[in-house]
């Protein structure tokens, strides 16, 4: 390996620091609330100093940035896993509710990160908001490719019923627990794919 493609590949990697700071904002964030989590104590988590966390970040609404920023990665790199482990496009979208069903029973299991942000920041507007927004009309748009390219008609509608139940299911798991809730958007988005089915 080059000097010039190690030195291009190190500064792609976070910091161990930035990177621990990422992981227990995650963590934290996710699991208590961003704003019932203060930064002393993702600083404690994270087993860095103050200055770290404001050398890394500036402050702590940057950090619930890379705090979103790390879920919509970890969701993008889902959809592309399964891109690449799937050749037919019509049973990727098969594979897509498969990857949302696993979501709500392993790992989001206190509800979407997303929407849980967007109701700790009302108003609508801001960089957290905008990042909100940019995820779900990211993920609105990937699955309407994906109903496009399975062939089913109306992908858009597709789409939007899709990001519907999902949302629904992932507050739902919380609420009611995954073994209710799983089976029943499970069934429910197959019977819209088909339902548009040409």
């Amino acid at each position: 390996m080059s000097t010039e493609k190690m030195s291009t590949d190190t500064t792609k990697r976070p910091s161990p620091a930035r990177a621990r700071l990422i992981d227990a904002a995650t963590r934290l964030f996710y699991e208590e609330g961003i704003h019932a989590v203060g930064v002393d104590r993702v600083i404690a988590e994270a087993e860095v100093t103050r200055a770290t966390l404001y050398k890394q970040f500036g402050g702590k609404e940057n950090l619930v940035l890379a705090y979103l920023e790390n879920e919509d990665r970890m969701l993008r790199d889902m959809f592309a896993e399964a891109g690449s482990s799937v050749t037919d496009p019509a049973r990727l979208i098969d594979a897509v509710i498969d990857g949302i069903v696993a979501d709500i029973r392993l790992r989001h299991t206190r509800g979407c990160p997303f929407i849980n942000a967007a109701a700790e920041y009302p108003d609508g507007e801001g960089p957290v908001r905008t990042m909100i927004d940019e995820h779900r009309e990211w993920f609105r748009s990937t699955l309407e490719q994906v109903a496009g390219a399975a062939g089913l008609e109306r992908p858009a509608e597709v789409a939007a019923s899709l990001v519907l139940l999902r949302d629904a299911a992932l507050v739902g798991g919380y609420l009611d627990g995954d073994d209710r809730v799983s089976p029943a958007f499970e069934r429910t988005a197959r019977a819209v794919i088909a339902a548009h089915r040409p």
